[in-house]
């Protein structure tokens, strides 16, 4: 039988032997952490069998029947009971200092990984799916390889050391005790099948309850102007519904499972204190060592009801895995270093064809062909859907055409593919309001981490952006999330003093003016174009802009 048949772990197309692979990768960030938890879990199964031979021994030295100092024995004790406080807090230490520091580590790299794969325009998987499992899904991962591995470790030692203490004393009860493990083995094997079933489904549903709330808010004002509200609300109401009749589910049949499970466990040792107490009456078991005899069994107990944990613990973190390894099926982009060409730079399509579909799919563009000549300033112009968007993508190599060849170059030197490497020739003002939440000084370091105040205020100039200036914080003036706090047309003007602080020679617009009146769109214009080193490509359906642009692209005519 294969682990994942024991386990009952669905079907995927990942093997037990990928996830195995992932997870050693995913090790090797917090060994250190696994270690000190290994090191504490093992200190903590040392002190905790001292702890029953010192009660012992200072029990049988309170009851005469053998010598020593009883404050020695209570001395010994209490310098056992704290070593076992020190376990303790080291423990919570260790959890939340170094735990949390392994998944922010764990979620910045796969972040990391997101940010640099390739683009697909149309994601499969919605953004709340997405943050729902950079949260809960590496926070299982991470629990799994730092805590639960190492306490297994420790787990089986306390199993072990315990089973030796008590089978040198009764050789009868240590193999009862012991025996009735399988017995735990096929009720996690039935437990688990179960309630892996329930939890997905808690699962998958509180995905959905997340997906729903991002939504939401992200359209708030669509739900607002709509007068949507009760129709979003009962929405959620709903999902809620559905994600609280899973888990009253899954909690039934845990307290009934636990219930039994725990049954088991109290007859197991009330058989045990039934064993001891008829030895003692028996006169062949001292007061100490019935109290060693019943701690021993409960030590044996615990450490065989986390085993039976371990299996559904197991099922949790293949799953997780399983989640955040399809966060990195997309292939990564051409990685490498930046190719900066010298500035002023061309851009020229030779009978280009992309289609986002399936073959036979009528593509986005098609044979197309046309040159951005160095310093050029052209408008591209066309109905929604004609193929606008796509233009823009092709050109920032966030896709990649299935027929022909975007170069790239300038007057020094020859064509080269365009690729994601020379993304850093381009200056991108993109369509709406783009701002993040935070200050204005770190919404414009986006555009150069390097800028200083100088170049700033320079870049707000040209963008027509002046009002910065009188503002009580200026530049460190906080905005909330999509520029909150300013106009459209000032967040608009923002972005392009954004885009103006990046080096790159070919600066593309997507409807970046069209908040601003047309006053404002002239002086913004002229000044833009007063660098005669940049190319300029505009994306509009402004006749203002057209007026001082060297070319006009229809491209939907272009486009054959």
């Amino acid at each position: 039988m294969g682990l994942r048949s024991f386990f009952d772990i669905p079907d995927n197309h990942y093997t037990v032997r990928q996830i195995f692979r992932w997870l050693w990768e995913a090790l090797r960030g917090n060994r250190l952490q696994a270690i000190l938890n290994a090191t504490v879990g093992l200190l903590g199964v040392a002190l905790g069998l001292a702890s029953v031979w010192a009660m012992q021994r200072a029990i049988d030295i309170a009851s005469g029947v053998c010598e020593g100092s009883i404050y020695w024995a209570v001395a010994i004790m209490a310098s056992l009971i704290l070593g076992e406080f020190g376990v303790g807090i080291s423990r919570v230490w260790i959890k939340n200092i170094l735990g949390v520091k392994a998944q922010n580590r764990m979620q910045q790299r796969i972040l990391a990984r997101l940010l640099r794969s390739e683009w697909r325009g149309r994601e499969a998987m919605h953004s709340g799916d997405i943050i729902n499992r950079l949260e809960q899904d590496v926070k299982t991962v991470v629990t799994f390889l730092t805590e639960t591995l190492p306490s297994t470790l420790s787990t089986i030692a306390m199993f072990l050391g315990a089973f030796i203490y008590l089978l040198q004393m009764d050789l009868g009860l240590a193999f009862t005790i012991v025996g009735i493990l399988p017995l735990f083995m096929l009720v996690s094997r039935i437990y688990v099948a179960y309630m892996r079933r329930y939890t997905r489904r808690v699962r998958d549903t509180d995905s959905l309850i997340q997906s729903l709330l991002t939504e939401t808010m992200q359209h708030r004002m669509l739900v607002k102007t709509m007068e949507a509200d009760s129709q979003m609300l009962n929405r959620l109401d709903g999902t809620q519904q559905t994600l609280r009749h899973w888990v009253r589910r899954r909690t039934m049949f845990s307290v009934a499972s636990n219930f039994f499970l725990n049954a088991g466990f109290a007859i197991g040792f009330l058989v045990a204190f039934l064993w001891g107490a008829l030895r003692l009456n028996a006169g062949t078991l001292t007061f100490g060592g019935m109290t060693a005899f019943l701690q021993l069994v409960a030590r044996i107990q615990g450490p065989a009801r986390d085993l039976a944990k371990l299996v559904p613990a197991f099922v949790s973190v293949f799953t997780a895995t399983e989640r955040l390894m399809e966060l990195e099926e997309t292939p990564e982009e051409q990685q490498g270093k930046s190719c900066m060409l010298a500035a002023p730079c061309g851009i020229r399509f030779d009978h280009v064809t992309f289609n986002y579909g399936a073959p036979g799919q009528q593509p986005a563009l098609s044979d197309f062909s046309v040159d951005f000549k160095p310093g050029s300033c052209t408008a591209i112009m066309g109905e929604t859907g004609s193929g606008k968007t796509t233009l823009i993508r092709l050109l920032l190599a966030l896709v990649k055409p299935q027929q022909g060849e975007i170069s790239i170059y300038n007057v020094e030197c020859r064509d080269s593919q365009l690729s994601p490497l020379h993304r850093c020739n381009f200056v991108y003002v993109p369509q709406g309001n783009t701002l993040l939440s935070g200050t204005l000084r770190e919404n414009l370091m986006l555009g150069n981490l390097q800028a200083s105040d100088e170049q700033m205020h320079e870049a707000l100039k040209m963008a027509c952006a002046d009002f910065v200036e009188e503002l009580p914080n200026g530049l460190d003036t906080p905005i909330s999330e999509q520029g909150g706090g300013l106009s459209e047309g000032q967040a608009q003007r923002i972005a392009i003093a954004r885009a103006l602080l990046r080096p790159g020679s070919i600066m593309l617009l997507d409807e970046a003016t069209s908040a601003l009146d047309a006053e404002t769109e002239r002086k913004v214009l002229e000044n833009i174009l007063s660098n005669h080193q940049r190319t300029i490509i505009f994306v509009t359906h402004r006749t203002a802009v057209v007026d001082y642009c060297d070319q006009v692209l229809d491209i939907a005519s272009s486009n054959n």
